[in-house]
This record gives structure tokens, sequence and C-alpha cells, in this order.
């Protein structure tokens, strides 16, 4: 499954890796284009595997920065939803081929993407303090998440919505995935998506996280915020359009 002496392997594990650095630190939403990336050089449940310990790797790289920039309460009120999307994630991944998986997965995003547009441009500022809203957000990206590491485009929404400066904003996304990405480990081994082989592949590209963690970081200082905005919305529609047409 692994063809270490593949060179197509190696540049795809070194740019998931760097994508992975970059948006946790500085472009929320660059991230999932690493997920296709590494996609096209494994196979499908195996690439997404081998992702985790990456962006674990990036969480932990994050945190050292950003640790103290984030709101607990937006978390707090998630996770119980986001245990049951992946629990329903859980069952579905030993039942549904992850090709039927994929474009629904960007449909939710696109959904939801087009949902924080209509509540910007009506002003829909309780849409976001809703418990309907908050439920759907958890167990969408609870599942999206367990299914094919895809929560990154949802969250994102969830926390524009709630209207989080760039710094906190990061911060919390940083704690939130941290919490969750490990979570997400036993349900992976025990699917058989973390092996030796995979843990031996991110042991070699894991430090090209930390260079993308840097540049994420200079990056971050340079946005406006309306810049921040429009690049998290645009990455967040292609990513979700990726997902759509793998």
């Amino acid at each position: 499954m692994f063809d270490f002496s593949d060179y197509r392997l190696w540049l795809a594990g070194a740019a998931a890796a760097l994508l992975t650095g970059v948006a946790k630190s500085g472009v929320p939403g660059l991230g999932i284009l690493a997920v296709p990336l590494l996609a096209m050089a494994l196979p499908a449940k195996a690439s997404v595997g081998a992702m985790l310990p990456i962006l674990i790797c990036g969480d932990v790289l994050v945190l050292a920065r950003f640790r103290r920039h984030a709101q607990w309460s937006q978390i707090g009120r998630l996770l119980p939803w986001v245990a049951l999307g992946m629990a329903g994630a859980y069952f579905a991944l030993g039942r549904l081929d992850d090709r039927a998986i994929r474009p629904l997965l960007g449909a939710l995003v696109l959904a939801m993407l087009l949902l924080e547009i209509i509540r910007r441009r009506l002003s829909w500022e309780r849409l976001p303090h809703h418990p309907v809203f908050v439920g759907g957000i958890g167990a969408a990206s609870g599942f999206a998440t367990t299914m094919g590491n895809a929560a990154g485009p949802i969250m994102n929404l969830y926390l524009l919505a709630r209207g989080l400066t760039k710094e906190t904003f990061v911060g919390t996304a940083a704690w939130y995935f941290f919490i969750v990405n490990f979570a997400k480990a036993p349900i992976f081994a025990a699917r058989g998506m973390i092996t030796r082989e995979s843990l031996l592949f991110d042991l070699a590209v894991c430090p090209l996280v930390a260079v993308g963690t840097w540049l994420g970081a200079r990056l971050l200082r340079r946005l406006t915020p309306t810049v921040f905005l429009a690049v998290v919305f645009v990455l967040t529609a292609a990513a979700a359009l990726r997902l759509l047409w793998p």
C-alpha cells in the first residue's frame, strides 16, 4: 500500500504536510486541499488514516503559539454533538464506500456556506447561537472529520459566524481539532486506517508541518480581517467543490 520507492508518494506527503501547517496557523480552509492531494497517491481510506498524525502534529505546533487565544465556550457547546456525528461515521466507515461519502460531504459544506452567505446578507445575527444550528454544525463536523478529515470548512463557517478575531479564530480551531483528532485515532486504528507503514510515512513528512506553520503565522499577520474572511470563504467553496468531484 505504501510504496516508499515511489517519488509521487513523497511529493504528495510533503505538499500535504506543508499545506496543513499553513492552514493550521495562517489560512484556515487550505488544509482540506491536502486530503485529496494525498488521496491521489494512496487508496482513499489509507490516505485519510495517514493524514491524521500530520493534522495532530499541526495542532500541537499551533497550540504552542495560539493556545491562549481560544473561546472554550464555543468548543464546549459543540463537543456532545461532535461525539454523536463521530459515532455515526464509525458505523458508516464499515458500510459505505469512500467515493459515495465525499460528494455528500461536499454538498453539506456548500449548503452551509450558502446558509452563512444568506445569514450575513439578511443580518440573521441570532442564527449562530440557535441550538439547532449549533447541534447541526457539531454533528456534521464530527461526521465529516471521521469520514474524511473534512471538517475544516464546516468549522470555518461556524467560527466565522461567531465573529471571532483572527487570532481567536486560529486558537479556538486549534484546540477543537486537537481534541477531536486525538479522539479519532482509536476509530481509525480499529478500522485499519492507521498502520505501522502509515506511521513511518508520517514520521518522515511531519517536520514539514513545522515549516508550514512558520509560513502560515507570517501570512496571518499580513491579512486584514476583510481579506482573511474572503480567503476563508473562497477556499472553503473550493474545497467543497473538490469533494463533490474527487
